[in-house]
């Protein structure tokens, strides 16, 4: 079976990864993360960005990369600076529906680079300042696009789910099994299965 290279440091992405049946080893991207356009065109270019970067480090081998942004009114949310940040993001997303982005790359082992971008609708239901405050100071949110984790401690908040859970985890499921069937990998495990990704959004 051929080993890819996920090119994050991202246990989420790790855990699709093999439940696909995916062999893979890690070498997380170092790239500029700073974008100035708006959410689906930036998934798409940092998700680019990454694996060839990481292409470039490992000639002839097959580099999966993802980039996840959360997005209010077409507005991105990145990671939040500190608590009082990730604070106000909540509170913008209490009671409402937001969009989450996912650009996914895969490089082959000729250099070709193989692209494209999925999309969530997720929907909140109102917070308290209790409830957002209480969740912050677990520390979960510091590290995550939107300031949250359905995977986590977030995903009690969520009353639906519009499109790819797996997406709003962190890596589109049926969209990373096309592209890497594209570049010459196979998957053993190529739809997402029912009730496998219970919540879902990641960002590393």
């Amino acid at each position: 079976m051929e080993v890819i290279i996920l090119a994050s440091g991202s246990p989420r992405r790790s855990q699709i990864l093999t439940q696909m049946g995916v062999a893979f080893e890690k070498h997380a991207a170092e790239v500029d993360e700073h974008c100035e356009l708006g959410a689906k065109e930036a998934v798409a270019k940092l998700s680019l960005r990454k694996a060839q970067t990481v292409a470039a480090q490992f000639p002839g081998r097959v580099v999966l990369a993802a980039d996840t942004l959360v997005a209010l009114e077409n507005r991105p949310l990145g990671k939040p600076k500190d608590e009082e940040d990730a604070c106000r993001m909540l509170e913008r997303l209490s009671g409402r529906e937001h969009q989450v982005y996912t650009g996914v790359c895969v490089v082959d082992a000729q250099g070709r680079a193989f692209h494209d971008v999925a999309t969530s609708e997720v929907c909140f239901r109102r917070l308290t300042r209790e409830e957002i405050r209480a969740y912050v100071q677990t520390g979960e949110p510091m590290d995550k696009a939107g300031a949250y984790a359905l995977q986590g401690g977030a995903g009690r908040w969520v009353t639906e789910v519009r499109g790819s859970r797996s997406n709003a985890i962190g890596l589109p499921w049926d969209l990373t099994c096309a592209l890497l069937q594209a570049a010459g990998v196979q998957v053993a495990m190529g739809k997402e299965q029912d009730g496998m990704m219970k919540h879902g959004a990641d960002s590393t």
